[in-house]
């Protein structure tokens, strides 16, 4: 029996006493974080949004096993975000531009009400026209009349309402997040909300991302915080399994949902404490562009350092050598070998320990110290 299939759906039920302490752990980062956003100056503040923005596009559609071009991420991030740098080469696509759009339009007006129309309009921006393929795949309407199920192989995951419901079902949950009960937890009301949209499976394809997006609105009103400074989709994306193991199991399961509302709730307390940790690195980038902003690079230094810097140390964890550099910045070796050696004069990259054919090197970043 599936869990919409229990006799009191979707009247959901969980410990609160169980969920309290990560609730006021939760709280507590937040303020924190909000804190050390308010207190660095205006570009890295806009500095830290972008950077969580391009996390928050990238990992919710890697959770679904698609993955987006960093560049293009960052292309359609700065110019919503009105950041883009002179001499950059706009690398924005139709898939990006419309992501980012979406994301932006969960977020940056929280109070606006939902309805089945924007749920149907913000599918609709998960596959612009052109951008893919998408052979039997309902765009900007609700998934058609043949069962909608989760499959592995052989086996079949979930199984989601069918579709003679599904209307009346989507009428119960936007009026739910329309107007939540008074007593309900405002961070409870965001895990109850992912799971009760993804349960739905309201549409042919981009249900994850799209519960994902809903999830961000309730987490903005939560905060009443329309800017965003971490990424909950990059929490989940580090938990991917566990992500679906607690969703299958919660589906499957009856309608005390405490054991997935403690996950939820975990996975946000992991984004937050992730956000304190890498905005003293977003800080480090607006320092490092501040101190090169007449530094003359080519327009392929900058896309490599641009590179090196939007990962936070997590492609490039091991520094960068002449055939990597080769590869991104689509040269040959014997430019590859020169702009890297420019790029250790200007102060741009250090050279780590060792030496010979794998020479490697690191962003120079300056590294300060940041009260919060």
């Amino acid at each position: 029996m599936y869990i919409w299939e229990q006799p009191d759906w979707p009247h959901f039920r969980w410990d609160a006493s169980k969920l309290k302490p990560w609730l006021d752990n939760i709280r507590l980062l937040q303020g924190r974080l909000l804190g050390r956003a308010e207190a660095t100056p205006e570009q890295a503040d806009l500095e830290v949004e972008m950077d969580a923005l391009i996390q928050n596009a990238i990992r919710t559609s890697e959770i679904e096993g698609e993955h987006l071009d960093v560049g293009s991420v960052r292309s359609s991030v700065a110019r919503q975000l009105g950041l883009e740098q002179a001499g950059v080469v706009n690398r924005a696509t139709p898939v990006s531009d419309s992501l980012v759009a979406l994301l932006l339009e969960a977020t940056r007006q929280p109070d606006t009400a939902l309805s089945l129309e924007q749920l149907c309009h913000w599918q609709a921006m998960l596959f612009p026209e052109g951008a893919v393929s998408l052979a039997n795949i309902n765009i900007g309407s609700l998934r058609g009349e043949q069962p909608m199920q989760v499959v592995s192989g052989r086996k079949v995951h979930f199984e989601a309402p069918p579709r003679d419901r599904l209307e009346k079902e989507l009428a119960a949950f936007v009026d739910w997040f329309n107007q939540p009960p008074v007593e309900m937890d405002a961070l409870t009301r965001a895990g109850v909300a992912h799971l009760w949209l993804v349960t739905l499976h309201p549409f042919d394809d981009g249900n994850g991302r799209l519960a994902r997006a809903v999830t961000d609105r309730a987490l903005a009103q939560a905060e009443r915080q329309s800017v965003r400074f971490y990424s909950l989709s990059a929490a989940i994306m580090a938990r991917r399994s566990a992500y679906y193991d607690h969703l299958e199991q919660t589906q499957k399961g009856e309608l005390d949902i405490t054991g997935w509302l403690v996950w939820f709730l975990e996975t946000l307390e992991a984004a937050l404490q992730d956000a304190l940790a890498s905005i003293d690195w977003v800080l480090d980038k607006t320092r490092f562009w501040q101190r090169h902003a007449t530094t003359v690079l080519s327009e392929r230094q900058i896309k490599v350092l641009n590179r090196l810097l939007d990962t936070a140390g997590e492609e490039f964890e091991h520094g960068i050598n002449a055939r990597k550099y080769q590869s991104l910045a689509k040269v040959s070796k014997a430019t590859a070998t020169r702009d890297l050696a420019d790029l250790l004069e200007k102060g741009c990259l250090e050279k780590l320990p060792g030496g010979g054919r794998n020479t490697r090197y690191v962003v120079a970043c300056v590294v300060q110290a940041w009260l919060p």
